[in-house]
């Protein structure tokens, strides 16, 4: 934890944090007004977050995440990029998923880049397993949209046959997605690139209903 981020912890955290509570959430009451609102789970060091949040201000955006230095480096670019439609849990996502966010209220999630657990006997670690997919999957309104991102192959070919699995949602694509222009390439991303690893877009949206 630097001292910026733990600067921001202390000052910003009482302001645009949201304690976890098993109550749901009302999104109009928190953020002060009726948007879209999006849910991004594992934002990790803020910058993908508060870069999307910055070029789509009409949209408010709640981030999850358990990683201290990580929710006090986006409440740091929140600041200082003067964002007002930002909000953080420091929680576990499968938790708030559960208690605090209602169904069908999503326009969107985002899980860019969760943990691989690359090791074979660690797979069942992954997030993005049905059960959890199907949960993620009913708290979008209908027309909401899935998007995830990994640059790990397996995880990416496992994603993909999750989402297409589930009853509720359907393919936005032909397999996997073409990066849309919302989602900035990080320097961990480049980075990979630049190491040969082929960075995967997922995206499905929850089918309208009848």
């Amino acid at each position: 934890m630097s001292p910026a981020q733990q600067r921001a912890l202390d000052l910003l955290l009482p302001r645009l944090g949201v304690p976890f509570a098993p109550s749901a959430l009302d999104f109009e009451q928190l953020f002060l007004r009726r948007a879209p609102t999006i849910l991004e789970i594992g934002f990790g060091m803020g910058e993908t977050t508060a870069e999307i949040a910055r070029m789509r201000r009409a949209e408010n955006f709640l981030g999850v995440e358990v990683h201290g230095p990580g929710v006090g480096g986006l409440l740091k670019r929140v600041d200082e990029l003067g964002l007002t439609n930002v909000r953080v849990i420091r929680h576990d996502a499968v938790e708030v998923l559960a208690a605090m966010i209602p169904h069908a209220s999503l326009a969107g999630i985002h899980v860019f880049f969760p943990d691989p657990w690359p090791k074979k006997r660690h797979h069942k670690r992954r997030l993005l397993k049905p059960g959890f997919v199907h949960e993620l999957a009913m708290r979008l309104a209908p027309g909401g949209y899935l998007h995830a991102a990994t640059d790990w192959e397996d995880y990416a070919e496992e994603m993909l046959a999750v989402f297409s699995a589930e009853p509720l949602l359907e393919n936005t694509a032909t397999g996997f997605a073409a990066r849309p222009a919302y989602r900035p390439l990080t320097k961990f991303e480049i980075r990979g690139v630049r190491l040969g690893h082929d960075v995967h877009d997922i995206i499905f949206r929850r089918r309208r209903e009848g």
